[in-house]
C-alpha cells in the first residue's frame, strides 16, 4: 500500500519497515497542467484552469494513486499555485464579449499545436510586450536584501529619465530560453516583428538548423494584436518571404493574456531579479535582464534597441491582398497561417 507525502514522493512499507520512495508524481502533475497554467508576469503567482479532483483523475489513469487533496496540497505547497477568488473590475456591455465555449476551445486548439510542434521538433515561441517603465533614479517596486535603503526621486516625471524603455519579450517554449528587445521608442507592430526577426536569425535558425516552420503564440491586444494589420503585413515580409518561414499565429482570448506562457516562465522571473532595484540605465536593465536564470534552466538574452519606430502605422487593402494567409477553420479571428510566396527562378 503507498501513502503519498507533501514531497511528492510514495513511501512503501518494507520488509523491515523501512520506505521506498519513488519522486514522480510532482513531475508528472507539472506534465499535466503544463498547457494549462497561467501566472502574473510580476508576483510570481501561478494558477491552473484544471481543478485538483481532474489531475487526480489523470494521475490513477497513468497508474499513480493519489487524492485530490494530496494534489491541492502539492499545488500550493511545492508547486507554487494559489487559489483565486473573483474581483469585480471588468466593465460590463461588452459589445462581442467571447462566449465561454470558444475560450475553451482555443486553450485546448493551442495546447494541441503546442504538442505537435514540440513532437516535430518545431519552434514555438511566446511573445509579449512587457510593462514599460521610465529609466532613471525612480522606484522600482519589490524589496532587495540591503543594509540601507535605496533613496530615490519623490515624484516619477519623464523628465527626470533618460527614456522610457519597451521591452518586447520572445520566449522558446521547447528551449526554456528568452529573449527581449529593450526598445527605446514606440511599442508597435514593425518593433515586434522586428525583434522576432532578429531573434530568429541569432538563436532560432541555429536552434532549429532544419525547421520552416513557426509558431507565434500571442496576446490579442497590443502591438501583436489579431486584429492588426501592421502585424499581419510585416510577418509577412520580414519573416515568410524574407526568411522563408511558415508562421502560424494564435492568439489568446480577451481577458486572458495571463495564460501566456512568456508571463509566468519569462517576465515573472525578470520582475523578481529587479525587485527593489531602481533601474538607473539602460545597461542596468540590460544586466538584469542578462543575469536572470531559473534552476529549471531558463536562461535569458538581450539587446538594446535605438531604432526609432512610428507608432500610427497603416496598411492599405492593396497591401493586405498581397499576404498569403490561411485563417484556420476553427476560430480563424484568433488563428491563421501566413506562408511564403513562392519565387519564381528565371
Amino acid at each position: 500500500m503507498a501513502t503519498w507525502n507533501e514531497t511528492g514522493c510514495a513511501e512503501r512499507a518494507g520488509p523491515q519497515g523501512g520506505g521506498k520512495k519513488t519522486p514522480h508524481v510532482v513531475e508528472t502533475i507539472q506534465k499535466l497542467i503544463a498547457h494549462d497554467t497561467g501566472g502574473h508576469p510580476t508576483r510570481g503567482l501561478k494558477w491552473c484552469r484544471t481543478t485538483p479532483a481532474k489531475v487526480a483523475d489523470a494521475l490513477r489513469r497513468a497508474g499513480i494513486q493519489v487524492g485530490a487533496s494530496t494534489v491541492r496540497r502539492l499545488l500550493t505547497g511545492l508547486l507554487g499555485y494559489s487559489l483565486r477568488v473573483n474581483h469585480k473590475k471588468v466593465e460590463s456591455g461588452h459589445p462581442h464579449p467571447p462566449k465561454p465555449k470558444d475560450r475553451d476551445d482555443q486553450f485546448h486548439y493551442i495546447s494541441d499545436l503546442r504538442e505537435s510542434f514540440a513532437r516535430r521538433g518545431l519552434p514555438s515561441i511566446s511573445v509579449d510586450t512587457k510593462k514599460k517603465d521610465l529609466i532613471g533614479n525612480f522606484k522600482n517596486n519589490g524589496r532587495a536584501w540591503k543594509k540601507e535603503p535605496v533613496v530615490v526621486y519623490d515624484h516619477d516625471f519623464p523628465a527626470d529619465a533618460q527614456g522610457r524603455m519597451v521591452p518586447f519579450g520572445i520566449y522558446d517554449t521547447q528551449a526554456n530560453h528568452g529573449f527581449v528587445s529593450v526598445g527605446t521608442s514606440a511599442d508597435t507592430p514593425a518593433f515586434a516583428v522586428d525583434s522576432i526577426q532578429y531573434w530568429w536569425q541569432e538563436y532560432g535558425e541555429r536552434r532549429y538548423p532544419h525547421a520552416t516552420d513557426l509558431l507565434i503564440l500571442a496576446d490579442c491586444g497590443g502591438a501583436n494584436s489579431n486584429c492588426s494589420r501592421v502585424w499581419k503585413y510585416r510577418i509577412q515580409k520580414h519573416l515568410c518571404d524574407a526568411l522563408g518561414l511558415t508562421v502560424t499565429v494564435c492568439h489568446y482570448p480577451p481577458g486572458a493574456s495571463k495564460w501566456n506562457p512568456i508571463e509566468h516562465r519569462l517576465f515573472s522571473e525578470i520582475s523578481k531579479r529587479w525587485a527593489g532595484e531602481p533601474l538607473v540605465s539602460f545597461k542596468t536593465v540590460l544586466h538584469y535582464i542578462r543575469t536572470t536564470h531559473t534552476d529549471s534552466g531558463l536562461r535569458v538574452s538581450a539587446r538594446l534597441v535605438r531604432k526609432k519606430y512610428r507608432s500610427g502605422e497603416r496598411v492599405s487593402q492593396e497591401e493586405m491582398d498581397d499576404i498569403c494567409i490561411s485563417p484556420h477553420d476553427i476560430l480563424p479571428a484568433w488563428n491563421y497561417t501566413l506562408y511564403p510566396w513562392p519565387t519564381s527562378e528565371m
